[in-house]
């Protein structure tokens, strides 16, 4: 199983940035997705899940309002859409794998099977 983060990059505040997560390996609409994100001296903070057929969608509260997560089942690939970043969004963002079952957390990290290397973003104030 492999998951491939893509798309982040250096922007200033008040930009955008589309972050991408390519899977392979695994029947992806059996997966819940999520997106996680880690600064540097914290600890990894829940950003955003989706269900495995993508009606459910579910957000940290930092991220609320600007950020917009979704999938694409034929395509095996997940997106976070970020908007009006703020200087706090900076950190490495890592998309994670869940298996669908009746216990499905979007929050946990524990609960996701698979992570991708993570893509670095940085905005500058």
């Amino acid at each position: 199983v492999q998951l491939q983060a893509s798309g982040g990059g250096l922007v200033q505040a008040g930009g955008s940035l589309r972050l991408s997560c390519a899977t392979s390996g695994l029947t992806f609409s059996n997966y819940v997705m999520g997106w996680f994100r880690q600064a540097p001296g914290k600890e990894r903070e829940f950003v955003a899940g989706i269900s495995w057929g993508g009606a459910s969608k579910y957000y940290g509260d930092s991220v609320k309002g600007r950020f917009t997560i979704s999938r694409d089942n034929a395509k095996n690939m997940v997106y976070l859409q970020m908007n009006n970043l703020k200087p706090e969004d900076t950190a490495v963002y890592y998309c994670a794998a869940q298996p669908r079952s009746y216990s499905v957390d979007y929050v946990k990290d524990d609960k996701y099977n698979y992570w991708g290397q993570g893509t670095k973003v940085t905005v500058s104030s």
